[in-house]
């Protein structure tokens, strides 16, 4: 099972090398298959629960494959997560579906989608077709009706240059315009290499002090923020203005490592007025993504700090 790690890895190699996919940093391919079609709408209605927990859906992204993402969309409903991130865009299309459509069902399901994994390779000289790829893209997450666009992944390596990485901040900065004027937020999220040094920089912080505050947010994922070296809650702390969703994840399961301290990660976060966040599961204890996206939610669901 490739896990984002592995994907990293490859995808700086890929990079390096100047060969990229137009849809690999999609994250996760566009799910056919059979449908699910069992249980009805009421009975997902039913099993909600009252908390708003949010899922990144690349944690089902096997399933996605196997059964279609019809299944998986009923499969998170029944659990009871409200607030989905997607990460299967591609040509137009979300999880191989017209936007209008994939935000039909997910309605339906009584659930919204409020953000978007997706992204591309930047280059100078090939600045017009990046810029054509997220016009399009662009067009179709406005009728998705997303909050947010989020990028989540750059091209580091042990020769990136401070400058590369100010390239990139304008990349972002231009992108960050585009998507403002269709009224969405364009964001970037961390992984742990950005915890990293460039010389004397931190990469992740010359990332928030390079970009246009005004035009591109950040999405923090706690557990990568925390396998780098950087302490989550003192980045929230720190630039709340910056921060507008979160990755809550753990090695595996939400909570079953015992690394994480997430109280006061939700207390900061409350506290900034962040109201986005999502779970999101790469590994599985045993080789079992729904049971471990089940599992996260119960753990969530029950704790006290989570409103």
């Amino acid at each position: 099972m490739q896990n984002r790690r592995n994907f990293i890895r490859k995808a700086s190699m890929m990079l390096a090398g100047g060969v990229v996919a137009p849809q690999l940093l999609t994250l996760t391919s566009c799910g056919g298959g059979k449908k699910n079609t069992s249980g009805s709408g009421s009975e997902t209605a039913e099993a909600v629960a009252a908390k708003n927990i949010g899922l990144q859906l690349y944690s089902l992204r096997d399933m996605v494959k196997d059964e279609g993402i019809q299944a998986v969309l009923e499969t998170v409903a029944k659990m009871g997560y409200k607030n989905l991130e997607t990460a299967g865009y591609d040509s137009g299309k979300v999880y191989g579906l017209p936007p209008a459509e994939f935000r039909k069902i997910v309605t339906d399901l009584g659930m919204k989608c409020t953000s978007a994994h997706l992204g591309q390779a930047y280059s100078k000289e090939k600045d017009a077709e990046v810029m054509g790829w997220w016009d399009q893209a662009i067009e179709a997450h406005s009728e998705l009706g997303v909050k947010y666009m989020i990028q989540p992944w750059m091209p580091v390596n042990d020769e990136t240059t401070l400058d590369d990485l100010k390239v990139y901040c304008d990349y972002f900065t231009h992108v960050g315009y585009k998507t403002a004027a269709a009224s969405i937020a364009f964001g970037y999220h961390n992984h742990s290499f950005e915890f990293r040094k460039i010389g004397d920089q931190l990469i992740f912080d010359f990332l928030l002090d390079n970009v246009s505050k005004n035009h591109v947010c950040f999405e923090l994922d706690v557990y990568w923020c925390q396998e780098g070296g950087g302490n989550p809650v003192a980045y929230l702390k720190d630039r709340p203005s910056q921060f507008k969703a979160l990755h809550i994840k753990d090695e595996k399961e939400i909570g079953a490592s015992g690394k994480m301290d997430f109280k006061p990660i939700f207390e900061q976060m409350y506290a900034d007025n962040i109201k986005d966040w999502y779970v999101e599961v790469e590994e599985y204890t045993n080789n079992d993504p729904v049971a471990s996206v089940q599992q996260s939610f119960d753990y969530l669901d029950k704790a006290s700090y989570v409103k």
